[in-house]
C-alpha cells in the first residue's frame, strides 16, 4: 500500500547526510581560509577539506553514478546497444572520479606544492586516488564482517 504525502520521510530527512557532509566540508574551507596552514587548526581544516570533499563525492556519486560490481553503487538497470555507451554507464562512478581527478591533478601542477591551497589541493588529489582505487578493489575483493 503505497504511503500517503503524510507518512513519506521529509526531504530534509531523507538527505540529511548529504547536508551534513557539505556543511562540515565548507566549515573547514571557511576555517581554513580564516586561519591559514600556519597553525595547527588550520592545516588540521586543509586536511579536512580534502577528506571531506571524497566524503561527498562518494555520498553523492554512489545516488547519481553507476559502478557494476559495487554492492554500494546504484545498481546498473538496462543495457546500451552501444558497448562504449554501455561502458561508461557500468562504470560512471569511477569514470567520474578518474575525470575529476585528472583535473585536480592539474590544477595542483600549476600551483605551488608549498602555497596555501597547494598543500590542500595535493591532499584532494591523493584522497581522489584513494576513492578511485577502492572503487576499483572493491569490485572484486571482499573483506570478511563487510556489507558485501
Amino acid at each position: 500500500m503505497p504511503r500517503s504525502k503524510k507518512q513519506q520521510p521529509a526531504w530534509l530527512i531523507k538527505h540529511s547526510l548529504t547536508i551534513v557532509a557539505i556543511t562540515l566540508l565548507l566549515v573547514w574551507i571557511a576555517g581554513y581560509i580564516i586561519l591559514g596552514p600556519r597553525s595547527h587548526l588550520g592545516a588540521f581544516f586543509g586536511n579536512a577539506i580534502a577528506d571531506w570533499s571524497g566524503s561527498v563525492v562518494i555520498i553523492l556519486g554512489t545516488k547519481v553514478f553507476y559502478e557494476v560490481g559495487s554492492d554500494e553503487s546504484k545498481p546498473v538497470r538496462g543495457h546500451k546497444r552501444n558497448p562504449i555507451h554501455e561502458f561508461v554507464h557500468e562504470h560512471s562512478l569511477l569514470l567520474f572520479i578518474i575525470i575529476t581527478g585528472l583535473g585536480w591533478t592539474a590544477l595542483y601542477l600549476h600551483m605551488s606544492p608549498d602555497g596555501k591551497w597547494g598543500q590542500v589541493v595535493g591532499n584532494i588529489v591523493s584522497e581522489w586516488g584513494q576513492m578511485a582505487g577502492l572503487v576499483f578493489l572493491t569490485k572484486r575483493l571482499v573483506e570478511i564482517g563487510s556489507k558485501e
